[in-house]
């Protein structure tokens, strides 16, 4: 009961503190959420973000104001093109879902996205009469890089992809008409670094075309460029149409850009921001000259924005949950393609049960791992683990999790229970993602007396500068002890390819058959 009535107080404060909001600061979702596109539908706003090799995945946004986003639904549950999904023959780490385009078009929404792995990874086009779903498979198309789906006013498809490619896709949009591949622009001599994440748009006649580029070279930044034509063929002509830092992280670069319920345009273009991920950031959208111009009157992304609206419920990205539900929330996402039958909300009501299913030795080859995001500037997160029904070799516990991890570790070796901190990393083949190896540090470690429960807590700081991790445990409800040292962040788009996450993990090192059960995942996020 104390349990229900700690995490209901704390979704209330949460939704008085996020509900109302006459504007939107920047960054708008301070979380890992890259490749946004964004389209309105009457009043409101739909977006779809990259989770990779997340599952599920493909996570479908909803808001009215910018600022108030929920997660409705996902394009899919699993994908199964390929054995690495389910850490077979490889892994699927930084691949998988990528830059997924969003549409709507006479009454039917539609997502075009092109999974990034070695085997399989042909394009998919799926549709859905409601952006929650359930969304399903249209056609298989051959692999399109970074693509924009687009319907003209003739009702006749376009996929324009890479860097300036183009197809004509046919009526039913089940195959690429014979004949259509075009090149469509040639890219500048001086654009010799990343040009990509195609936008493409139809405004009072014209073509436009939105991407990131960024020249590697002194002094040239990353920037939203836009090509712009009179007919869908060309020829186009291009125009630098933001290039600005902001909040001191860095140049913001790749989004899009959409027509607002008020008749005004905005944009939305992602940051990275080291540990955390790579970040939104909203701004307004003029039309000058026939261009659409980003960013305020300096051409610079603003710290706020007079976006408000009226959404009055909670809808932050990241959740505390008690278990309770029949149903896992849909904030949750598992590491790659899970094992159903190794998991359950129902065999103990009010509790996530996670069984060991297969004997590995790492932490990265471990099946039905769960997490969700971290957010910025601050956050913080604790679980409770019943380890009662843990086996000889299982290892168990909660990690700010990536390519790069501070991870606490229940290991229980014969009778023995011990805690340990610490940081590990992992080492993956270029082209299977296979774990090779993970190195591991030993930061601090405790050997635990009365090992039925524990509570572990993560808090992380994602201000500029820091991206540290700290670490804490408690057997009962008595003070906090830290445990280990501070932990240094990392996002490395060779390894992981996303921001940190809060992770809860349960794995056999010498033979399947234990379990965990998770009691509850109490969080709390600073304010901007």
């Amino acid at each position: 009961m104390m349990k229900r009535f700690t995490l209901l107080v704390a979704s209330v404060l949460m939704l008085f503190a996020g509900s109302v909001s006459a504007i939107v600061r920047n960054p708008m979702i301070w979380a890992d959420t890259p490749d946004p596109d964004v389209i309105r539908v009457g009043d409101y706003y739909y977006m779809v973000t990259t989770t990779m090799h997340l599952m599920p995945g493909a996570p479908i946004m909803r808001s009215k104001d910018f600022s108030n986003w929920e997660v409705i639904g996902y394009l899919f549950d699993k994908l199964t093109d390929s054995p690495k999904y389910d850490m077979e023959e490889g892994t699927a780490y930084g691949r998988g879902q990528w830059a997924t385009s969003l549409k709507y078009h006479k009454g039917t929404f539609y997502a075009l996205f092109a999974p990034n792995d070695s085997r399989g990874g042909d394009t998919y086009i799926m549709t859905a009469k409601d952006a929650a779903g359930p969304w399903t498979v249209h056609s298989r198309l051959r692999h399109f890089h970074d693509a924009s789906l687009f319907f003209d006013d003739d009702d006749r498809v376009y996929v324009v992809y890479g860097t300036g490619e183009m197809v004509e896709l046919s009526g039913d949009l089940k195959s690429v008409i014979p004949g259509s591949d075009r090149k469509i622009f040639e890219r500048e001599a001086d654009e010799t670094g990343l040009l990509e994440g195609s936008r493409m748009i139809k405004h009072e006649g014209k073509y436009y075309l939105l991407m990131i580029s960024h020249v590697w070279a002194p002094g040239r930044y990353r920037r939203q460029v836009c090509y712009r034509a009179d007919d869908i063929r060309g020829p186009y002509e291009k125009k630098v149409i933001l290039q600005s830092d902001f909040a001191k992280f860095g140049h913001v670069g790749q989004g899009t850009i959409v027509d607002g319920n008020d008749g005004k345009w905005y944009g939305v273009i992602f940051q990275d921001r080291g540990g955390v991920g790579r970040v939104l950031t909203h701004m307004p959208c003029r039309w000058i000259d026939g261009w659409p111009i980003l960013g305020n009157e300096d051409g610079l992304v603003p710290d706020v924005m007079p976006q408000g609206g009226d959404e009055v419920k909670d809808t932050r990205l990241v959740i505390s949950d008690d278990f309770d539900d029949e149903k896992l929330h849909l904030l949750w996402q598992w590491n790659h393609n899970p094992v159903d039958e190794a998991w359950s909300l129902t065999e103990r009501k009010g509790f996530l049960r996670l069984k060991t299913n297969k004997v590995v030795s790492n932490l990265y080859e471990a099946r039905n791992t769960i997490s969700q995001r971290m957010e910025g500037p601050t956050c913080s997160a604790y679980v409770t683990l019943d380890l009662s029904h843990m086996k000889d070799g299982d290892r168990c516990g909660f990690a700010a999790f990536n390519g790069h991890s501070g991870v606490l570790t229940i290991a229980r070796d014969g009778k023995n229970y011990t805690l340990i901190q610490s940081n590990t990393q992992v080492h993956l083949t270029d082209r299977e993602k296979a774990v090779t190896k993970v190195d591991e540090e030993i930061i601090g470690q405790v050997n635990l007396k009365k090992a039925k429960s524990i509570q572990l807590r993560i808090d992380a700081d994602f201000n500029r500068g820091q991206d540290m991790a700290t670490f804490y445990y408690r057997m009962g409800k008595g003070e906090w002890i830290p445990i280990g040292q501070p932990y240094k962040m990392r996002f490395d788009y060779r390894l992981l390819f996303m921001g940190t996450r809060y992770a809860i993990f349960n794995y056999a090192t010498k033979q399947p058959g234990g379990y965990v059960d998770v009691d509850e995942f109490v969080y709390e996020r600073g304010e901007k």
